[in-house]
């Protein structure tokens, strides 16, 4: 699949932050960004812009809050490198120490939203457009969201928001491909800016979600490095960059840093596909409840965890 419109956003660091608290070290960081800027990948999402009054600097790592030292320190001189992305949360970033986008580390800035808050979530993104950034609106859970609220949340976004792009995001990793084609087809009634997509591969299907979300037009797509991503994890970068048929991706430096850096960081921290991820997954709940469950006595009881999850589903 050819298409020189398409944008590849790689969000391991920002996603693979929920798996371990955002601790990667610096060097991790920057051979990651070295990586996929090789890889051709267009933007490389860095972590979120939180307020340390928020968050406790002392139990998260640095990429919660991504300063623009620590942005500098691992992008820095790095040769033909990816456009810096970093996400905000509607009532978590703090404006006065945001920097206009000429003299800033970080070149988009994507907020995050459910279809509920979308008022607030177009309102900062029109902030920072004015800043100076490129800006994008992720509409998040939108497995769960599917009333009228859903349409007026995409006519809003479209009459009212300066982003350039709209994010569909699958959460809970509980779409089918019909699904997709049904979304995008829902939101092009309304919206003209791109979109984009953003899969969850709680029932291994992040990647084949996003190849059906490319084949309805949309152009701007999320992958992660050996799929790490909260839970369940997300599109794999390495299956979506050698399905594009863009001459200017390469999948080889992401192959380099998956044997170096991921599978030994994988034999650390959990994530992918594993059976109370799909659980949660198939039943379209939030997956908090399976990473909890992985991490007590009962981790292997599946059949225990689903009967309580189709419990919590019918209340």
């Amino acid at each position: 699949m050819y298409r020189e419109s398409i944008k590849v956003l790689d969000c391991t660091i920002r996603d693979g932050g929920l798996v371990n608290r955002h601790k990667f070290d610096h060097e991790f960081v920057r051979r990651s960004y070295e990586g996929s800027s090789k890889a051709g990948v267009d933007y490389f999402e860095i972590g979120y812009i939180n307020s340390s009054n928020l968050f406790s600097p002392s139990e998260f790592g640095p990429w919660k809050f991504c300063s623009q030292e620590d942005i500098r320190r691992v992008t820095d001189g790095v040769e033909n490198g990816a456009k810096i992305s970093v996400m905000a949360d509607v009532g978590r970033v703090e404006m006065d120490h945001v920097p206009p986008a000429d003299k800033s580390a970080y070149d988009m800035v994507r907020v995050a939203s459910y279809v509920k808050g979308v008022d607030k979530a177009i309102a900062l993104a029109n902030q920072f457009h004015d800043m100076g950034y490129e800006t994008c609106i992720n509409l998040m859970a939108l497995s769960r969201d599917q009333g009228p609220e859903l349409d007026e949340a995409f006519d809003q976004v479209e009459r009212e928001s300066k982003a350039i792009a709209v994010y569909l995001v699958d959460s809970f990793g509980s779409l089918y491909q019909e699904d997709i084609d049904n979304l995008v087809k829902r939101a092009r009634k309304y919206i003209k800016k791109e979109l984009g997509f953003h899969g969850h591969n709680n029932q291994q299907l992040a990647f084949s979600n996003t190849i059906q979300a490319i084949i309805q037009g949309v152009n701007y797509l999320d992958a992660s490095v050996y799929g790490m991503g909260r839970a369940a994890g997300n599109c794999t970068l390495e299956l979506l960059l050698g399905f594009l048929k863009n001459p200017k991706f390469d999948i080889r430096p992401v192959l380099d840093l998956i044997a170096a850096d991921y599978i030994p960081l994988r034999a650390k921290h959990e994530w992918g596909y594993i059976i109370p991820h799909m659980i949660v997954g198939q039943l379209n709940l939030h997956p908090q409840e399976a990473i909890d469950v992985r991490k007590g006595d009962q981790a292997e009881n599946y059949r225990a965890f689903y009967e309580k999850m189709v419990s919590a589903g019918l209340d």
